[in-house]
Parts: C-alpha cells; structure tokens; sequence
C-alpha cells in the first residue's frame, strides 16, 4: 500500500517539517544562508530517496555481516595504564578547578573541560580513533586498578552481583537524559563548584556500581559517557578489542551495538536531547508567546518561583523532543512489523534496528557542535595555562585567543548540511543491509525500508529546521 503513496508522502513530510520562513541561529551568522533553506530540505530528501533507490537496485544481498577486520597490531599494557592514568589525573583537575577556582564560567577550564572537550570532543575523537573513552575513563581505570590491587594483595574481591539483564543500558540512557538536562536545562551549569560536585557524585556512582556489579558489566550498560561514546567508536575504522588495534569497513562496527534492553533509548535520548539543543534556541520556543514562555507562565501559576518555573518548562520541552524521536523511531519500527508474516514482536525487531540510529545520532553532534567545538575548543589552549582562573601561565599560553575567523559562517553550514546528509545516508545503508538479514525475501525487505526512508527523511528536514529555527 505504500508503493503508491511514497513519493507524495515524502513531498509533504519535507514541506511540513522545513518551513519556507524559517532561518538559521548561532556563531558566524548563520542566517545569511548561501540558498533557501527549502531547498537545501528538498535537496537532502531527493539525496536520500536516490540512495534508497540504489540501494534497492545494487544492493540485493546483505554484505556487512561478512565484512572481515585486518589486524593491525598489539598495544603494551603499559600504554593502557598510562591512559588510564591519564584520565584519572584529568579528572581531578577538573573538579579541582572547579571547587577551587574562580566561580566565572569562562574562566575556569571546568566547564569548556566537561561540554566541549568532552562530550563534544571525544565523541569526535572516538568516530576516527575508536572507544578512547574506555581508556581514559577515570572510575574504569580507578575500578580496574582495585580489582588489580586486590588480587595480589588479598586474594581478590569479593564475587559481584548478578546484573539484571530487564535493566539492560536503560541506566545509561538515563544517565545521558540526566546529562542532557543538567547542560540545557539545569541553571547551575554556569557555576564551576556546582559541576565539580556534580562530577563527583557521578564517579561516586559508577564506583559504587561496579563494585557491587563489576567494572565491565556496569561501564557497558550503566555508565552514560562510556555507552554513548563506546556507539560512535563503532564506527570507527580502527577496532579496539583485548589490546588488539584492528581495521574494519566504514559501518561495520554498527553491528555489534549489544541488542539488551534500553539500547534504543540510549539513542533516542542522544538524538532527542541535541534536538531540543537547536529547538530551544528557535522563536517557536523562545518567541514572547513561544512554548517556554507558556509553559513558565503555568509552572508559574501552579505556584513555583520565576526560575523554578523556567527549568520545569525546559524540562518539559527536553522529554517532549526525546519522546517526539522515540515516536518517529517507533512508527518506522509498527510499519515494519506489519511488512511481513512471522515477524518477531515489536521491541525486539526495534532492538535490531537500533544501530541504524547511531550515525544520525553523530550527525546531530557534529550539526549542533561543530561551530561550538571550533571555536569554544580554541579556549582550552589558554585554560590550560590557567585552569582556576588565578592568573598563572604554566605553559604560556594564557594570553592566546579565540580565532573566530577560522572557518566562515558558510563553511560551518555547509559542513552541518553535510553531516546531516551524509549521516542520514549511512543510517540508509545499515537499515537496508539489516532487512536484507531480516527478512529473506528482498522485495519484502525492501517495501519494509519505506518506513525506514520517511523517517530518516523527517529526520533530516527537523534537523534543518533545528539548526534555523533561531533566527526565525
């Protein structure tokens, strides 16, 4: 039934998601787009319905899955230790310039350290390198070393519990929700000894679970850092496994998202909560008589203070987006269900999608934070030499600038546009490598993919429209 009604279908989905008023937000002037928006919305649908297209045509048989790794050496255990290391040592300077330093956002490296270096930087650093983070993380290499220590010394520890397997990563998905709220939401973000603190209970936690569960067991499912960070290392080149560095084909490494439950919650949040980061800079939600002005004033009315009513709404606003993209996610995975005979129930096929969800997931990164990583990621030359903000100049670079001149604003939108295409593409070619292996017939796998193509094309054209919405 969709054979027919698809071109139209992806025609109207494009002009609802993208209006023709809408413009751009953020550094550079973004507003002064190259062509209309539209046509950059219109463009990108066509790009995707082409690739769907060949796709249907060259692609007949599943061919990821038999995609073979070339190893490329051994990493000493020392190197690993020194990363480990490493990462605790960064780790206790953030929170100590953030406890001790100057309480000016700008000047104290603990906030560009925590949003830009690394939630932005590692996920940048990990789609190129693999999963560095799980050599840096501080409270693995800390949970590791004890475990270390104890064997050698008493014996070892004691045996962990069990972990649930109903959990699953819904810990790490709400670990990120958690994040994603303390960085658009939460007004103590501007404060240094605020985000200490909370960086150390954080670590408090994940030291407390693993040893009640173990390291490994409770980094891959509980610790959001680790689980958001370890998805986009999978699509890495380089694969990072016992100390073995080895190559593997562009997408392949997106097979191996672990199928448990919550694995598409943790996407869904990582792509709802950059989502609600363009949408709330957009007049729609900041207008005089937006939605966050509306929702205020009935927190408000409810009898909450001023800025207790604002983080109510923007809390609202944030669970809204990350439901919006769990609902789209949702309706691609019913339409699919409903392709074929004898498919398995519906969370399980959405668990065997999910990683389809991961290169949209970095698109939405590099969309949302490329502008910021450029130029914000330029202060951590100067921080660096003054991390409290007292004055110092260890490595004297404490008198550098940010260069704002160093990519145009057509350059930042373009590179965006790209990333949204392009990440949106890649999600194309696993989605229909994924039907091929689940359904034996192609020409029900591919009609299965109609579902798959409005969703990702209602995903680029929001995007579009997140990244424009501010100056609207």
């Amino acid at each position: 039934m969709m054979r027919l009604s698809t071109p139209g279908l992806l025609a109207a989905l494009t002009a609802l998601a993208v209006p023709a008023t809408a413009s751009a937000h953020g550094i550079g002037q973004r507003a002064d787009l190259p062509i209309p928006l539209w046509l950059f919305a219109w463009a990108a649908a066509f790009v995707l319905v082409a690739s769907f297209v060949a796709l249907s045509v060259l692609w007949p048989k599943p061919v990821l899955a038999g995609a073979r790794s070339r190893l490329l050496g051994r990493v000493p255990l020392v190197l690993e230790v020194l990363a480990g290391a490493l990462g605790i040592f960064a780790f206790a300077l953030i929170v100590y310039a953030g406890l001790a330093g100057s309480q000016t956002a700008t000047a104290n490296i603990a906030p560009t350290a925590i949003f830009v270096l690394v939630w932005v930087g590692i996920p940048f650093a990990s789609v190129l390198f693999g999963d560095v983070f799980a050599v840096l993380s501080p409270w693995r290499a800390v949970g590791r070393g004890v475990g270390w220590a104890a064997a050698r010394v008493g014996g070892g520890l004691p045996a962990p519990i069990n972990y649930p397997e109903r959990l699953g990563r819904w810990p790490a998905a709400l670990m990120i929700l958690a994040f994603a709220w303390i960085e658009l939401v939460w007004s103590g973000r501007e404060e240094p000894s605020s985000l200490a603190i909370v960086a150390l209970i954080y670590a408090a936690v994940m030291l407390i679970g693993m040893s009640c569960f173990g390291a490994e067991k409770w980094c891959r499912n509980a610790d959001g850092f680790g689980v958001a960070f370890s998805l986009f290392a999978l699509l890495a080149p380089l694969d990072w496994k016992d100390r073995r560095c080895s190559l593997r084909a562009p997408l392949v490494g997106a097979l191996e998202m672990p199928q448990v439950a919550g694995s598409v919650a943790v996407v869904c949040v990582l792509i709802g909560s950059t989502s609600f980061d363009g949408f709330s800079q957009g007049t729609v939600w900041t207008g005089a008589s937006g939605m966050a002005q509306q929702l205020s004033d009935l927190f408000a009315s409810l009898g909450f203070a001023s800025g207790t009513a604002v983080e109510l709404a923007y809390t609202v606003g944030l669970l809204l987006l990350v439901g919006l993209i769990s609902g789209l996610y949702g309706l691609a995975v019913v339409g699919m269900n409903r392709t074929g005979s004898g498919m398995p129930p519906t969370a399980e096929l959405g668990r065997s999608f999910a990683h389809t969800l991961i290169p949209i997931a970095l698109a939405y990164v590099v969309a949302h934070y490329f502008s910021l990583f450029v130029f914000q990621g330029q202060a951590s030359f100067f921080l660096i030499s003054d991390p409290l903000g007292n004055g110092s100049d260890i490595f004297g670079t404490s008198q550098s600038a940010i260069n704002y001149s160093l990519l145009s604003a057509n350059a930042i939108w373009y590179t965006q546009v790209a990333a949204l295409v392009i990440g949106h593409v890649a999600a194309l070619v696993l989605a229909h490598d994924q039907a091929l292996t689940t359904w034996s017939n192609p020409r029900v796998a591919i009609r299965s993919q109609y579902w798959m193509l409005l969703v990702m094309v209602a995903f680029t054209c929001l995007g579009l429209w997140f990244l424009s919405a501010a100056a609207s």
